[in-house]
């Protein structure tokens, strides 16, 4: 049995100078760009003009980002650790793609009804092609990792094409949403296509 007076573990060492420095930077350049990106539109906005309004240089811009479409999806590292806990931790009962259901329309669609910012950030985004795409390049690449976790957990071979199959679609998913009038409803849509395929292969998953 564990002792009942074990030590609290140790807090995580404070952020260094340099790392607050360059977290800072990078804000200051994202903020700007997409300051600028809403009001004159992605195309119409040259890096020279964002490291201008950032007050860096561009070397530095692209230090911390290579491409200017990463400007606009300045997002956390654990996308994947998340878009795989949804399959892993999903309420017992609740079916794969139901889960993956549920994180798109929690943490890509954010369906927000008075939220102006994401509103006008996914105008931005929907009515700009380069970026459209580049969103969904960064989602396709959690296919594979996506893939082996709904192996694990519906029992089926690890390189089992049904499950390549529904990781991929259930990343492509959103795109349904796209020049609906509603939205929500056409990913709910999709995935209910989905949800029909997969219970034909593994009815437990």
């Amino acid at each position: 049995m564990p002792p009942t007076d074990s030590p609290a573990p140790a807090p995580a060492p404070p952020i260094g100078r340099r790392e607050r420095k360059k977290a800072a930077t990078r804000k200051a350049i994202s903020d700007a760009a997409m300051s600028l990106f809403l009001e004159r539109g992605y195309d119409d906005v040259g890096i020279r003009e964002i490291a201008d309004a950032a007050d860096v240089s561009t070397t530095t811009l692209f230090k911390h980002f290579p491409v200017k479409e990463a400007l606009v999806f300045d997002e956390e590292a654990d996308q994947e650790a998340l878009l795989l806990a949804a399959v892993r931790e999903r309420p017992p009962g609740q079916s794969i793609p139901a889960a993956l259901r549920d994180h798109a329309l929690r943490r890509r669609m954010r369906f927000v009804e008075d939220d102006a910012d994401f509103a006008a950030f996914s105008r931005l985004v929907d009515n700009t092609p380069a970026l459209r795409d580049y969103v969904q390049a960064l989602w396709l690449r959690h296919t594979d990792a996506l893939a082996q976790v709904i192996a694990e957990e519906s029992g089926l071979p690890a390189h089992d094409p049904a499950c390549k199959a529904l990781a991929h679609f259930a990343l492509e998913a959103p795109r349904a949403a796209r020049g609906q009038e509603d939205p929500r409803q056409a990913v709910i849509r999709a995935f209910e296509l989905l949800e029909s395929g997969w219970g034909a292969v593994a009815p437990s998953g």
